[in-house]
């Protein structure tokens, strides 16, 4: 899911994603906005031995705010139940100039950065970051931007439509189709599907493109109604124009016998539950066992429900925390001490990053059934090799 600008502009109007990418947009804004979070000011930071300095680069102005704001909280609410004391993180606004922000981290002696959060910020941050040796972990999904100094924690579609192909085809599916909105994310889920199709011994026979809007999903569901041969459907968009497009596919006993997919967008969504056109789809996502909590901890302390995403704010501080076991403060963050194969255990399960920066998650699989949203997968609880 990255981020990037043209989801600025879709956010406050299609804001139920859960992850950005190309059409993507962040979850849907609870209401009201969450509080503001306790952060160090900006600019020169007195010279201190004894703590990490890490900074936090998000959005606290503009379109992506409330956003930003949000994973602020989770990351200063994550210092509350640990009690960490090692630890100073500091918040940067790259609402405005994420370049601009990430030379105030490192003037003021940060030696990790926790952001950006949209995939456009990322280069920018990275100029000014790689050269001084700060890594970044970027709240992203953008796997393009990922190396050996840029992690990527977001959660990445790639994964979600495997774990999602890797069932169905243990269920007896051996063909597929999709419908895939134009832009990044959609080349990003058109690959992926080829790639876990083919790996699994399926075919993709069908695939059609659409732009975000209602109309265009919908006349991208008619087209593909038309086709034939494929046991398996994959709409990879949000909850809500998923269920857009559901609707006109079954419309008029559509798609008989055909199963519907969706992708970690649909994690979370309550428009799935709602449409009984999506009644019998399967997706996959992180697990939300240890979810609720986390939002009931959130809503307590700052009055307001948390943004999905807020959970990687939160587990950055807890991956930071882990890692600083052996982190001397002032000498540079031990990224290769990221690369434990054995992973990490954070909000939303197990995860661990590869060489190349990508993060790694085990996910569960979910299916609508009878109104409701159903684990019929359950999530790996570590690695094995």
């Amino acid at each position: 899911m990255f981020y990037n600008r043209l989801n600025r502009r879709n956010l406050l109007a299609a804001a139920a994603m859960a992850a950005l990418a190309g059409c993507a947009v962040v979850p849907k804004a609870p209401a009201p906005a969450p509080a503001p979070a306790p952060t160090q000011p900006e600019g020169d930071i007195p010279a201190d031995t004894q703590h990490h300095r890490v900074a936090l680069l998000v959005p606290t102005t503009g379109p992506n705010a409330g956003v930003g704001q949000s994973l602020a909280n989770a990351a200063n609410m994550a210092l509350l139940d640990t009690g960490a004391k090692n630890l100073r993180i500091t918040t940067y606004d790259t609402g405005t100039n994420p370049g601009e922000a990430a030379r105030r981290a490192l003037a003021d002696g940060n030696k990790l950065i926790l952001g950006p959060l949209l995939s456009d910020d990322i280069a920018a941050v990275a100029a000014i970051a790689k050269p001084a040796h700060v890594p970044l972990i970027s709240f992203s999904n953008d796997e393009k931007a990922a190396s050996k100094d840029v992690f990527i924690i977001g959660n990445l579609p790639g994964q979600s439509i495997a774990r999602t192909v890797a069932y169905a085809r243990g269920k007896g599916v051996t063909t597929f189709a999709a419908l895939v909105p134009k832009g990044d994310y959609g080349e990003r889920v058109s690959t992926s599907l080829l790639a876990s199709v083919r790996g699994a011994g399926g075919t993709v026979v069908a695939m059609e493109n659409y732009d975000r809007s209602a109309a265009s999903i919908s006349a991208a569901a008619n087209r593909i109604k038309a086709k034939s041969g494929y046991g398996a459907l994959l709409i990879a968009d949000s909850g809500s124009l998923s269920a857009k497009a559901a609707v006109s596919y079954r419309a008029a006993g559509g798609g008989a016998g055909v199963r519907l997919l969706g992708t970690e967008l649909w994690g979370g969504e309550r428009e799935l539950a709602t449409s009984p056109a999506l009644n019998g789809a399967w997706f996959s996502t992180v697990s939300d066992v240890r979810f609720a909590q986390f939002s009931k901890s959130y809503r307590a302390r700052f009055g307001a429900a948390p943004f999905r995403i807020a959970t990687l704010g939160y587990d950055s501080v807890l991956l930071t925390l882990r890692v600083a076991r052996d982190w001397v403060p002032g000498k540079a963050f031990p990224a290769a001490e990221m690369l434990d194969p054995g992973g990490f255990l954070g909000v939303d399960g197990p995860f661990r990053f590869g060489k190349t920066g990508l993060i790694e998650r085990a996910l569960e699989v979910r299916a609508v059934e009878g109104g409701a949203v159903k684990v019929i997968s359950a999530a790996p609880s570590g690695f094995t090799k």
